[in-house]
């Protein structure tokens, strides 16, 4: 016999009521990072709130150790600011374990009193000019964007408000025409079918959000133009059958949000995750899952191993790091937002991520940008970009590690095996030979890569049963 899901709903909400989550924050365990420890009844989906409360505050989460085997939920994160210190405040310290004790019951961070705009496409220089000055024409003031490219496509979410009132956009035949002249633009001259827009009032979290609507668009299904980051993810899947459980390693490069990136998408691909933990040495990160579908079955086909994988290494590379990031600090106006984008598509450069806000009328905005086909952008394009737009308005706050290769391959490790020596050579061959980003790129994937990837093959074999470890 099968309850009703309403009574299934109602227990789960007495379990609440009677085991709410608890949450410690302890310096004196680590000597280089904060320990976070949570403990609280399991429910679908509240492994992601934790970890979203934790991002949403700017922690770096460097060590992770999770287990809710039955109807609990063990959970212990080692956190740093972004600066890699712990967190000695004690104010934070009481946000944190504030925050996390209301995890059941704390809605999505989200942007009140505005209204959201989805757009989803084709990518292509000058884009997001085109979009930010039809906004412009309508007057519609954009208060916060978020923008995310993959494989040539792109998913923004833009948070705007009318000009004139300054209250979200409510007038039904306004709404109509914001769509139909965002949907011209996306369309461009040969995207009619995949073109997506969307105005609401809905609340939401915009990046679990950009997560959906690029898993919507199938961007993992697409190549892009050329692959100028050769550091991609291994994703490796195997069944634990005697437990019941698929097994998931992921190995990249570490990076900020790394762990909700990969827990928003397998929470919205309808798994569980049971067991896992991440570990990171370096700038490398290593995560391992043990999952099961919401049906209670572990990933059963070769086919849905490939689309997992797939999806998974499409979560991880949508924030990906890649280009010039930008900073741009300056007083907010109607239009200006569009002028910036339109002097970028200008110089050739294409916006591959940015983050716009404005509050209290000042543009605080970043911006990720590449060349037209996602290279590494030219330096001497970025300074005039920069003498345009004005030099105390636009930094540079990073280049890309391409930059830096022409200068490493002068300073070779010396090999110390066979193979080593093997891969050393094939990568100098690769980078001493080519004049282009993307056999430099090759090169430093053979070097850093290859080697790193044959040795995780080679003990990953057996593991899967031995590594379920409960906290």
């Amino acid at each position: 016999m099968e309850w009703p899901s309403s009574y299934l709903d109602e227990y789960e909400k007495l379990v609440m009521r009677l085991s709410p989550p608890r949450a410690t924050v302890d310096n004196a365990a680590c000597d280089n990072a904060t320990r976070v420890m949570i403990d609280s009844s399991r429910k679908h989906g509240t492994l992601l709130e934790a970890i979203q409360i934790l991002t949403d505050m700017d922690l770096t989460i460097k060590k992770a150790y999770i287990s809710s085997d039955g109807q609990w939920l063990m959970a212990v994160f080692h956190v740093t600011d972004l600066g890699g210190n712990k967190i000695t405040d004690k104010r934070g310290i009481n946000y944190i374990e504030q925050s996390l004790s209301k995890i059941q019951y704390a809605g999505f961070k989200s942007i009140e009193g505005l209204t959201a705009l989805e757009l989803t496409g084709t990518d292509r220089v000058g884009l997001l000019a085109e979009v930010f000055a039809v906004l412009s024409d309508l007057q519609v003031n954009v208060v916060e964007s978020k923008v995310w490219t993959h494989n040539g496509r792109i998913a923004s979410l833009i948070y705007v408000k009318d000009c004139d009132s300054g209250f979200p956009i409510q007038d039904g035949f306004k709404i109509d025409m914001i769509e139909t002249q965002l949907r011209n633009v996306l369309r461009g001259d040969n995207d009619i079918g995949s073109v997506k827009t969307l105005v609401s009032l809905k609340v939401t979290h915009t990046e679990r959000r950009l997560h959906q609507m690029m898993f919507a668009d199938r961007d993992y299904e697409h190549k892009p133009i050329i692959r100028t980051n050769w550091d991609f993810p291994i994703v490796l899947i195997q069944n634990c059958l005697e437990r019941g459980y698929s097994g998931i390693n992921v190995y990249c490069e570490d990076r900020a949000r790394l762990l909700f990136d990969v827990a928003c998408t397998l929470t919205d691909m309808s798994y569980v995750v049971f067991h896992a933990t991440l570990k990171t040495t370096g700038d490398r990160a290593h995560m391992e899952f043990f999952v099961r579908h919401t049906n209670g079955l572990p990933i059963s086909s070769e086919a849905e191993k490939q689309f997992v994988s797939l999806c998974l290494r499409a979560a991880i590379e949508r924030r990906a790091s890649e280009g010039v990031w930008l900073e741009l600090r300056a007083e907010d106006r109607p239009g200006s937002l569009a002028e910036i984008m339109r002097t970028f598509g200008e110089y050739g450069l294409n916006v591959a991520r940015a983050e716009i806000s404005t509050p209290c009328k000042i543009a605080r905005n970043s911006f990720y940008v590449t060349d037209a086909v996602g290279n590494a952008a030219d330096t001497k394009m970025i300074e005039s970009v920069r003498q345009k737009i004005g030099l105390g308005k636009l930094r540079v706050k990073e280049l890309p590690l391409i930059n830096y290769y022409k200068k490493e391959r002068n300073d070779d490790p010396p090999s110390t095996s066979i193979s080593g020596a093997f891969l050393i050579s094939l990568g100098n061959l690769v980078t001493r030979n080519s004049r282009g980003s993307f056999l430099i790129s090759l090169g430093n994937l053979v070097t850093r890569n290859l080697r790193y990837l044959g040795s995780l093959i080679r003990s990953y074999s057996g593991t899967i049963k031995s590594k379920i470890v409960l906290v």
